[in-house]
């Protein structure tokens, strides 16, 4: 699904910010990136979505090698990619129906993208997406009308309006509510195993990845030092992929209880 050999990743004439000698992710796979601030996360999925080219090897997704690969043979592998952004990236004075529809442009004709008009197939999977995150009550409600938690679950409907094969979520709770963290996790999961996609989530708490992935890639510095399932992430790991940094990223999910308080406040 997505392999990545010989890689490095640098802007200007600056140091490489990623450097990977071989990482690969199977169908299916459920994958968390964890590391600290500036290691190479959000690069790493800029990478693996086409945004970023490599200035040497190997990233081929879905058989593309998008490091060599033309643009019309990038196209069809960046449409069956969809994003989940830290900041939402929605068009608030648009409804949320509107938002998620957003996620159709790359798979319709050029003139009808451009025009902003959709076939009923594009209306049908989009209402079918805003209905799985559960937001069909608030379908033609403004964007910027909802909560954090609301916003967050219209762009993972605006993403799985792509009917992705390969879903990157990139800090998908920085933004949100710490007491809902787990809930818009829980979703993404719960969309991942239902259309049989692959995830590739960076997070910045080590113990959400710990309880939402089955494999967690930890980098430092732009290399993989960590790669395993959340049972070989120990301490003394978290440690070593943090080392010199005063202290480890807090659990930015909330207890049950403190839900529960926030839900009766």
């Amino acid at each position: 699904m997505i392999k990545i050999e010989y890689l490095e990743v640098k802007y200007g004439r600056n140091p490489p910010v990623l450097s990977i000698d071989k990482l690969h992710i199977g169908p299916r796979e459920r994958v968390a990136i964890i590391g600290p601030s500036g290691a190479g996360k959000s690069t790493l999925l800029r990478t693996i979505k086409g945004y970023v080219r490599p200035a040497r090897g190997k990233i081929e997704v879905m058989g593309v090698n998008l490091a060599t690969a033309r643009r019309r043979e990038r196209q069809p592998v960046n449409q069956r990619i969809g994003v989940v952004y830290q900041q939402f990236h929605l068009v608030k004075r648009l409804s949320v129906v509107k938002n998620v529809l957003c996620g159709r442009l790359g798979l319709t004709s050029r003139w009808r993208s451009l025009l902003g008009i959709f076939s009923a197939e594009d209306r049908a999977v989009a209402w079918s997406a805003i209905c799985e995150v559960g937001l069909s009550k608030k379908v033609h409600q403004r964007a910027d009308t909802l909560s954090g938690g609301e916003q967050q679950r219209v762009a993972v409907a605006r993403a799985l309006a792509q009917q992705p094969t390969i879903i990157l979520a990139d800090e998908p709770v920085s933004s949100v509510d710490p007491a809902w963290a787990e809930d818009i996790l829980e979703l993404i999961l719960q969309v991942q195993a239902h259309h049989n996609a692959t995830l590739v989530m960076s997070l910045h708490q080590p113990d959400l990845a710990r309880r939402f992935a089955d494999r967690i890639i930890g980098l430092r510095d732009g290399k993989v030092v960590f790669d395993g399932p959340p049972s070989m992430l120990t301490e003394n790991s978290l440690k070593e992929l943090y080392r010199g940094i005063d202290s480890l990223p807090l659990n930015g999910a909330a207890t049950h209880a403190e839900k529960d308080q926030t839900r009766s406040a």
